[in-house]
């Protein structure tokens, strides 16, 4: 795990989770700002999946493995699915559904960084 992508990542899913309330708040339908910001969100999150891939296969392992992989798996999916049911729901709460799934990403991202730097003892 890589401390400075996970704070980037809980950086743009604070900004994802900010952008969702304030349309809420303003009775706003979603748009390209949020998009955008999902999308970086989800690129930083691949990029750390990929580099505990490339970890893993080289040998690190968390000492709760099973744990570790299903938040690794989960945090990678949480936007994408926000952003699909945001898409589905064409009201003002499609902002809310994003802030959801970007408060979810910024708390599941540091226990990730708190899996992987246990020292299993």
């Amino acid at each position: 795990m890589n401390t400075p992508l996970v704070a980037l990542a809980s950086a743009l899913a604070l900004v994802l989770a900010a952008l969702g309330g304030l349309s809420t708040a303003l009775r706003r339908r979603t748009g390209l700002a949020h998009l955008a910001a999902a999308g970086a969100l989800e690129v930083v999150l691949l990029l750390q999946l990929a580099l505990v891939a490339v970890a893993m296969a080289g040998g690190q392992r968390p000492p709760e493995t099973a744990t570790f992989l299903a938040y690794l798996i989960s945090v990678v999916l949480v936007p994408v699915a926000g952003v699909l049911w945001a898409r589905s729901e064409p009201t003002r709460w499609a902002g809310t559904v994003l802030a959801v799934a970007g408060l979810v990403v910024s708390v599941m991202v540091w226990r990730l960084l708190q899996l992987w730097e246990a020292t299993g003892g």
